[in-house]
């Protein structure tokens, strides 16, 4: 006797064990904890670089343009 027959001959069992997955699957399904809108941490990078006396200008053509091609290696890193 497989699944079939017993379906096939017994309706009404049928009929409650489907309606029974269906409440409880229900009941389960409000207990998910479901966020519209989850929290996602982005990855980054943060470098720091001091030059004691050094103007913006200097910073930007000696250890800004350094520091961002040593980053480049980074398979998903952009400017």
């Amino acid at each position: 006797m497989n699944l079939s027959e017993v379906c096939i001959r017994r309706p009404v069992l049928t009929t409650l064990l489907t309606a029974s997955l269906i409440v409880f699957g229900a009941f389960a399904y409000r207990l998910l904890p479901v966020a519209a809108l989850p929290a996602v941490d982005f990855p980054t990078i943060q470098i720091t670089a001091t030059l004691p006396g050094a103007s913006p200008e200097t910073m930007a053509a000696s250890v800004a343009r350094r520091s961002s091609a040593s980053s480049r290696p980074f398979p998903a890193s952009r400017r």
